[in-house]
């Protein structure tokens, strides 16, 4: 990962020398106990699911009893985000993520990374939400193009027992590539390993602190190899002076991190059993998973300058196992005891609560089967739900053929009746349904390029009524509908204005001519789609090899 400079590394490490040569307001040879506690992409899970995990009011009883306990044997505790608080539990969605920093108020977080997904809504948006939580949004490599000024503050310091805590803020510069362009028109992300060490840099120059941590929305990629996703955590610990920061509390890649093996994860980590953060470069990196399934705790030890970490763990928040007994029969059990709910919490969100769900248990449809769209599918292979999202894009557009990102479909829905809420889930962001009239050439160059995107990232493509077989960056037997494209004939291609405006990195199409934006939005038109065509059969969208790769 490019770094600033070896010049700018050799200041830094000649900055951080100043340390014992500062006044400080703790005591030599004297031990202070500082637990940070963590949480990361939470997006929106503000209650409990349908089997009681996690949710803010068990999470607050959780957070509750670790502060009691700590400052019953004198220590401090802060509570750090790895950012992503929006889209993703409709609920949450319909009223702009308020019942979310409410709780988070009421838990008394005190900073926040800024996320990719906070840009999913208009930065007005973003700045009431701002205003709502009583603790910081920091981000320090998120520009503002016309001024040049940052857009947040970089970082928050705390002084827990008076050891001074700088807490920096970072979020991926994949922001403006995976979020919707429209957003971004004077927004600028820069490199954040490189603001990181600029900000480290003028911290101790000016502030002075004893300790720097990073609260980072960047993801967490084993022994730096992070694909087609920007650069993460571990590159940027690596290339910052050893020991720069003292802690990386991460975000983005949503893993419970916990190490099996030297810069690599544990496949399958079980809910309640050790758990060993990564060490990159003298720094410790942890990440929390998703959704608030857990809170990640580490019990640090301060004495004479120095932050040494004397035990970790993922707590999980009510999380359960699915057994089933030899009759057949299935139950759900916890890995850990059952968390109590706060009646505080509780007292705060059910009104949101039931005002969500008024609005989303409508039925509109009904399915035979499951039609797949979790992340580890609709970001790897072609799926049922891609093609039922896409044939309604089509249908809505009279289209010949449409193209998505996979990483804009977010939720599965089993057999059964599918509500209002089941759709928001599958298409939260919004997105509006567009569509371009493109010569048979066009249309072989968009899907060549489109092709190229690589599996296990958002941007891997889902297409409907095209089939091919791609093999070193070029495509054979393409076809349209069942037959091979014809370069002097016209087709239409049905997609979202996330990616014709540029967004996952697929071409930019909006300012050409014979594009449409329909102002219909994504949700809506695959909601009116599956009313009309209940029930749907889900065997019937199953994709059939149309598309390949070599």
């Amino acid at each position: 990962m490019p770094f600033a400079g070896k010049r700018v590394a050799l200041a830094l490490l000649a900055v951080l020398g100043l340390l014992s040569h500062t006044a400080a307001a703790w005591e030599k040879d004297k031990t202070y106990n500082i637990t940070i506690l963590h949480t990361n992409d939470h997006h929106g899970h503000f209650w409990r699911n349908d089997y009681g995990e996690y949710g803010l009011a068990a999470q607050k009883t959780l957070v509750d009893s670790i502060r009691q306990e700590v400052a019953a044997e004198g220590g401090s505790v802060l509570l750090l985000s790895g950012g992503d608080i929006n889209t993703g539990v409709p609920e949450s969605d319909l009223q702009d993520a308020e019942p979310d920093f409410r709780g988070m108020n009421l838990i008394g977080y005190d900073a926040m990374a800024v996320g990719n997904h906070e840009f999913d809504n208009p930065l007005s948006v973003l700045r009431q939400q701002e205003k709502l939580a009583k603790f910081p949004f920091l981000s320090a490599n998120i520009y503002q193009k016309s001024t040049g000024e940052r857009l947040f503050k970089p970082w928050a310091l705390f002084t827990p027992q008076g050891i001074k805590i700088a807490v920096i803020g970072l979020t991926t510069d994949d922001t403006v590539r995976i979020g919707n362009p429209e957003f971004f028109t004077d927004i600028e992300f820069r490199n954040p390993a490189q603001e990181a060490g600029l900000v480290i840099q003028e911290l101790q120059q000016t502030e002075k602190p004893d300790v720097i941590i990073a609260a980072t929305h960047m993801g967490h990629y084993d022994d730096g190899r992070h694909g087609s996703n920007a650069p993460g955590d571990v590159e940027m610990a690596r290339s910052l002076p050893p020991g720069a920061l003292t802690m990386i509390v991460g975000g983005h890649s949503q893993d419970p991190l916990c190490m099996a093996a030297e810069n690599k994860k544990q496949a399958d980590y079980v809910p309640g059993t050790p758990c060993a953060p990564d060490r990159q470069n003298g720094i410790w990196i942890v990440q929390a998973h998703e959704w608030g399934k857990y809170v990640g705790r580490a019990d640090f030890e301060f004495r004479n300058g120095e932050m040494k970490l004397a035990h970790y763990q993922l707590i999980p928040v009510n999380l359960k196992k699915k057994i089933t007994w030899d009759n057949g029969e299935t139950e759900r059990v916890l890995y850990t005891p059952q968390i109590p709910e706060s009646p505080q919490m509780l007292s705060l969100l059910t009104p949101f609560q039931k005002k969500g769900q008024a609005q989303l248990s409508v039925k509109v449809g009904s399915v035979n089967g499951r039609l797949e769209g979790d992340r580890n599918k609709v970001r790897f292979v072609q799926t049922n739900m891609g093609h039922l999202i896409l044939n309604a894009q089509m249908a809505r557009t009279n289209a010949d053929f449409a193209v998505m990102s996979g990483g804009g479909i977010r939720d599965s829905i089993d057999a059964g009746n599918i509500t209002y809420k089941d759709v928001l889930k599958v298409q939260p962001f919004a997105n509006t349904l567009v569509y371009i009239d493109m010569n048979g050439q066009q249309v072989v160059d968009y899907l060549t390029e489109v092709a190229r995107k690589q599996p296990d990232s958002g941007a891997y493509p889902q297409f409907a009524n095209v089939s091919f077989v791609a093999a070193g960056g070029k495509l054979s037997d393409l076809r349209i509908k069942g037959e091979p494209v014809d370069t002097s004939k016209t087709y239409r291609m049905a997609t979202l204005n996330f990616n014709a405006s540029g967004g996952d990195g697929y071409p930019k199409i909006d300012e050409q001519p014979g594009y449409v934006n329909t102002g219909f939005i994504d949700a809506e038109v695959l909601k009116q789609y599956i009313e009309q065509n209940s029930p749907l059969d889900a065997a019937a969208l199953e994709p059939k090899g149309e598309v390949s790769w070599q």
